[in-house]
């Protein structure tokens, strides 16, 4: 929380010591994956500070940012941008400010914006939030500071997306040269990028180099937080579909009906996970020649996504394509040339006709009309 020029002692009947309280709540229970409890609690939290602090305290714009970090686990981007907008709104008002405190919430608002503008395909705005946080984290904490290695990682990931893979691998070394200087080798946050190093090395088609940080990612995670985390099923993803590219498909279809389970589990059968991972089982299930299992699994897929982002989402165009080209396999070829023309429309829309899963299409596409 931001400090305060009076200290307050914490009272029972203290309403802010009530809101600090129920702030710290909300981020415990996030992290340990209790996303409705941790909303209800962000929210109480909210409230009490603007109401007992006034809305303009740097206390409501931390609120907010916890708050947003809820709404996302919840599937609701659009509302957690919202939010991160009066956080850094809000912020802006004590840009003259040289309370560390304050300078630290700046970056956590700059980072989480960066975060959702990516989830939610503004590639362009995210990559200008992003590189201020780490301008603003190096400048006022120093080259070794933690939110300086979590806003590496976030520009990291941004860069894997925007389809410029050769960045990305510096960005998460540095960032994890920082954790184990702090003697946090071992922790989540390095997970994290193990997690992305071998995201980015799939990504890159480079299966064999992707699989062992991906299962590092997964130890250190399971030791961390226990196997039934949803942060946990994240790697198991992650790892499924890195076996998947090593053609151990039998492998790959368990670890995602393991990260199915655990998804579904939590935040129910609509949301974003179960359709990552329903995206990602059904590319099994079309290698393993189950071609209506495959077909089903896209299409429940799409519906999720195109539900969460439109019709216009990378992730969206990315189901596409791979819907069209299952249907060509099953000879219905005029069907999926219609469905890859949507899907290029949708790569076009969100990445732009340099990126590579944009030139993929085309090619798909192209072949579709031969």
């Amino acid at each position: 929380m931001a400090r305060r020029s009076v200290p307050r002692r914490a009272r029972p009947s203290d309403p802010v010591a009530r809101a600090v309280a129920l702030h710290a709540d909300a981020a415990r229970l996030r992290e340990a994956g209790e996303h409705r409890l941790a909303l209800a609690a962000a929210r109480r939290a909210l409230a009490l500070f603007r109401r007992h602090e006034g809305r303009a305290h740097p206390d409501v714009a931390a609120a907010l940012l916890e708050l947003g970090g809820a709404l996302e686990l919840h599937d609701r981007w659009q509302a957690a941008l919202r939010g991160y907008q009066q956080a850094a709104r809000l912020l802006a008002r004590h840009a003259r400010s040289r309370d560390p405190d304050i300078r630290r919430l700046r970056v956590k608002a700059d980072r989480a914006l960066a975060g959702v503008l990516r989830a939610l395909g503004r590639y362009d705005a995210a990559d200008v939030h992003a590189r201020r946080a780490i301008a603003c984290a190096t400048r006022w904490f120093g080259p070794r500071d933690l939110d300086l290695a979590g806003a590496l990682n976030d520009l990291g990931m941004l860069r894997k997306y925007q389809g410029r893979y050769d960045e990305a691998p510096p960005l998460y070394r540095r960032a994890l040269a920082i954790l184990h200087a702090a003697g946090l080798a071992e922790s989540t946050d390095a997970a994290s990028l193990h997690h992305n190093l071998g995201g980015i090395e799939h990504a890159r088609g480079r299966y064999a180099q992707a699989e062992a940080p991906a299962r590092r990612a997964v130890v250190l995670r399971t030791r961390a937080l226990g196997p039934d985390h949803p942060v946990v099923a994240a790697d198991v993803a992650a790892l499924a579909a890195i076996v998947e590219g090593r053609g151990r498909l039998a492998e790959a279809a368990r670890l995602y009906g393991r990260a199915l389970d655990s998804f579904g589990r939590v935040f129910g059968p609509r949301s974003y996970e179960v359709g990552v991972n329903l995206a990602g089982l059904a590319g099994v299930d079309a290698a393993r020649g189950k071609h209506a299992a495959a077909e089903d699994g896209y299409r429940r897929a799409l519906a999720i996504r195109r539900r969460l982002f439109g019709a216009h989402h990378v992730e969206v165009a990315l189901t596409l394509n791979d819907l069209a080209m299952l249907i060509a396999t099953r000879g219905r070829r005029p069907e999926a040339l219609r469905l890859g023309r949507r899907a290029l429309a949708a790569f076009n829309a969100a990445c732009g006709p340099k990126h590579p899963s944009t030139r993929a299409c085309a090619e798909n596409v192209t072949r579709l009309q031969a």
